[in-house]
């Protein structure tokens, strides 16, 4: 029975399962919302966000169960599989890998990542991101791109194509062609890169080819403008001349094009419905929709699109065989009934190997900044503040660092200091008084970029965070890249780690201890 243009539409959407921004949802606590959208439609793909192992597991077997075609189950797994999902393991920064390890690292993270997410049933991975992080006022790649050098991002970049390839997983270079040179997060703006094209050739377009000579499955679009490429001033996820022109045609991509979130401020166009803006990136180039505000709008739209002559049936239709190739290549790969059943084994989830390898890692990209490093003995006179961002889903009550100093520096006193309010001055309070009758200060500082969250320390922790270094001998900690040390000449000696996952806060904590 042929298909309808809705079912057409509905093949191309990949919705939200999960969330983790405010009012934060579990994966299984959707389960109802999208298993009834699932009874309308013939959704092509999931994106997953906050999840629990294992019952994000059975969630995923209830919700293929509902779908003829086989969910394409995505994620945002940049730092692995337990970024999105609680019990998974979580690995340091891209940057990390880059500063500490080389392309065998990033393969076998890669791999192993991959492994325990298609134990879960998840099946693509938007990453590696391959993105050049070349302009240090950028406040939403930096360390999550592995270099700010074009060869080396390339280099890095295919490693992990390949790792995610010999796991069996779909891998996702992004974000197309490149967000590394904004000084925009396209979250929340529509960011422009105004370099000639001479540059974007050379550096951002250099690790998107060797992803693309990688076989890279799918290729995630740009909120952004680049008028060198488009002079419309469209983003990249709107222009044809950068989809259908530049992607496909010169660099001779073949795979699928997938959006970045259409909820992001970068993709939004406030003239046209969602319906209609779906329509016009079918037109552009892009198979893939992620993560509408309304999918039932977008399925609508790209239906009555193709009714009114306003798009041609023939996009869809090449649209969805992409993406039904790629359900064909993991059926081939794992047997007829993959997506309904993990074809990894369980055991792989947060394996000791797996965390292994992200410690080594967290350790070896453990940078002396600044010195000499002060001896703290056991850590008696010491005062150790984590300055932190807000906290996100699932974080614990006291981070990995406190734990750390607790086991390593058990004669230290340890605080954290989260933004509040600009009337609430007692946090600040204890801290000064802390100061003062210690010998030593340690200031940690999360500087990780994040969706939707301004980059680094709000102002009045900054402005604080300096004025305790130039009041008391301070070793500073930057729980992220290099750029976090700008602003605070006054610490004496400094260490950077190049990411703040739990690994890297425990390892900076085993180099102050002199370990």
């Amino acid at each position: 029975m042929p298909l309808s243009l809705e079912d057409k539409a509905a093949g191309l959407l990949v919705v939200r399962l999960g969330n983790n921004l405010p009012p934060a949802k579990t994966a299984s606590e959707q389960e109802d919302e999208v298993a009834a959208l699932l009874d309308r439609y013939a959704v092509g793909g999931l994106i997953l966000f906050n999840g629990r192992w294992p019952e994000t597991r059975d969630t995923l077997a209830r919700l293929q169960a509902r779908s003829d075609r086989g969910l394409l189950v995505t994620t945002d797994m940049e730092r692995g599989f337990g970024q999105q999902v609680l019990g998974g393991t979580v690995y340091p920064h891209a940057a990390a890998f880059s500063y500490a390890g080389g392309a065998d690292d990033v393969r076998t993270f890669a791999r192993q990542a991959s492994e325990e997410a298609l134990a879960c049933g998840v099946q693509v991975t938007y990453s590696p991101v391959a993105d050049v992080d070349r302009n240090e006022r950028n406040p939403i790649i930096a360390s999550r791109a592995f270099s700010d050098d074009p060869a080396r991002a390339a280099e890095l970049t295919a490693a992990f194509v390949e790792g995610v390839h010999e796991a069996g997983q779909f891998a996702t270079a992004k974000h197309f062609p490149g967000h590394g040179g904004t000084s925009g997060d396209s979250h929340a703006e529509m960011p422009q890169i105004d370099d000639d094209r001479a540059t974007i050739e050379a550096v951002d377009l250099a690790p998107f080819r060797a992803a693309i000579a990688a076989d890279v499955d799918l290729v995630m679009t740009a909120h952004v403008a680049y008028p060198a490429l488009d002079p419309s001033g469209l983003p990249a996820t709107r222009s044809r001349p950068i989809l259908r022109g530049l992607l496909r045609d010169e660099l001779g991509f073949e795979g699928v094009v997938v959006t970045d979130s259409l909820q992001m401020a970068g993709a939004k166009d406030a003239d046209q419905t969602e319906g209609d803006l779906a329509a016009g990136l079918l037109d552009a180039g892009v198979d893939l929709f992620v993560d509408a505000v309304d999918p039932e709008a977008v399925i609508r739209g790209l239906a009555e699109a193709v009714r009114a002559g306003r798009l041609d049936e023939a996009l869809l239709d090449a649209a969805l065989a992409r993406v039904e190739r790629l359900r064909e290549r993991f059926r081939a790969r794992f047997g007829a009934d993959a997506f309904r059943t993990p074809p990894r084994p369980a055991r792989l989830v947060g394996a000791d190997e797996h965390r292994a390898l992200a410690e080594r890692v967290a350790r070896d990209a453990v940078e002396v900044a600044r010195g000499p490093l002060p001896d703290l003995g056991d850590g008696t006179g010491t005062l150790v503040v984590l300055m932190k961002r807000a906290p996100l889903p699932n974080e614990p009550e006291t981070m990995p660092m406190g734990e750390a100093v607790a086991r390593l520096l058990p004669g230290a006193v340890y605080r954290e200091l989260e933004p509040t309010h600009e009337d609430e001055d007692d946090p600040f309070d204890e801290i000064r008084v802390l100061a003062r009758d210690a010998e030593r200060l340690v200031v940690a500082t999360i500087v990780r970029p994040a969706a939707w969250h301004a980059f680094g320390l709000e102002a009045r922790e900054r402005r604080f965070a300096q004025r305790l270094m130039e009041a008391h001998p301070t070793t500073l900690v930057v729980l992220g890249g290099d750029r976090g040390l700008r602003g605070f000449d006054a610490c004496d000696s400094a260490l950077v780690t190049y990411s703040d996952v739990g690994p890297s806060q425990v390892a900076a904590v085993e180099r102050l201890a002199g370990r």
